[in-house]
């Protein structure tokens, strides 16, 4: 199977730099490497007690730049942040060519197996809600959804497609914070660690395709435990007058629409994730 990483010095530095950005938290987190058939992932986690929550980033997204994610959810449960296999970050780089949701729902049920947890709530964003959906492990309780993939095919409009293609051909900081204010809301500046990471992510890294919309049988199926969805009001790549028809259609789910917020979710809103996270993982205290 293929490499994420376009070289082995582009392997090494975006490890260097998720070693060095889990190494200056201010907050106490834990990480493991376990191993899988498809190879070694890491985890990293942080809160007490027994883990209610998994969480599953987005398309070359990973513990080391979702740590607000961390933050935000282990403050309220014992929360992993998984490093997907093929994305660019701790886990093994190597990723098949086809397939690829099926492949990832399946090492996520043999992660959750060989974490031995149960009961758990997985919380995924944009790719990791599609992975989250195919993933079936009866250790799943439910799924908290945040501007999800696997609904409906990606917008790309055009001002992104110019966009994308100058951050990859040019990956430099102004032209990475240039596509990411195209992420988040208008008038909006990106986070710049955001914008750090993406510039080294265009020069380390080869681009993955947007994962399509999963079959409607299996979003049927996964309807039968609870799930709760989540977009930004500005979200170009998941415009909510599209997503939240065809989250009703295919699992008969309302959406939460998160107002001045775009399809990266920056702290600001990540109480508002907390919140839908808490419909699911504690339905009675709300």
């Amino acid at each position: 199977m293929p490499s994420v990483y376009k070289n082995p010095r582009g392997q090494r530095a975006v490890r260097r730099w998720c070693s060095e950005a889990l190494g200056r938290v201010d907050f106490s987190v834990r990480s493991v490497s376990v191993d899988t058939s498809v190879g070694r992932v890491e985890l990293t986690s942080a809160g007490s007690g027994r883990v209610r929550v998994v969480m599953v980033p987005g398309t070359g997204s990973n513990a080391a730049v979702a740590l607000p994610w961390l933050g935000a959810l282990s403050a309220r449960w014992a929360t992993t942040v998984v490093d997907l296999p093929g994305q660019p970050g701790l886990s093994d780089p190597r990723r098949p060519l086809r397939g690829r949701l099926a492949w990832y729902g399946r090492v996520l049920d043999e992660v959750l197996a060989v974490m031995d947890a149960d009961g758990v709530v997985l919380v995924g964003n944009s790719l990791g809600a599609a992975v989250a959906l195919a993933a079936g492990s009866p250790r799943i309780a439910g799924r908290a959804l945040v501007s999800p993939a696997g609904f409906i095919r990606l917008s790309v409009d055009p001002a992104l497609v110019l966009a994308s293609a100058t951050w990859l051909l040019r990956p430099t900081a102004d032209h990475t914070r240039r596509m990411l204010r195209l992420f988040v809301a208008p008038g909006t500046d990106p986070p710049d660690v955001e914008v750090e990471w993406m510039a080294l992510m265009a020069a380390s890294c080869h681009t993955t395709l947007a994962p399509p919309p999963l079959p409607a049988e299996l979003l049927s199926l996964r309807a039968g435990r609870p799930c709760v969805v989540g977009v930004g009001e500005h979200d170009r790549f998941l415009p909510p007058h599209r997503l939240v028809p065809a989250v009703r259609r295919t699992m008969n789910l309302d959406t939460r629409v998160f107002s001045g917020a775009g399809h990266l979710t920056t702290p600001a809103h990540l109480g508002e994730v907390v919140s839908l996270v808490a419909e699911v993982v504690d339905p009675r205290a709300g």
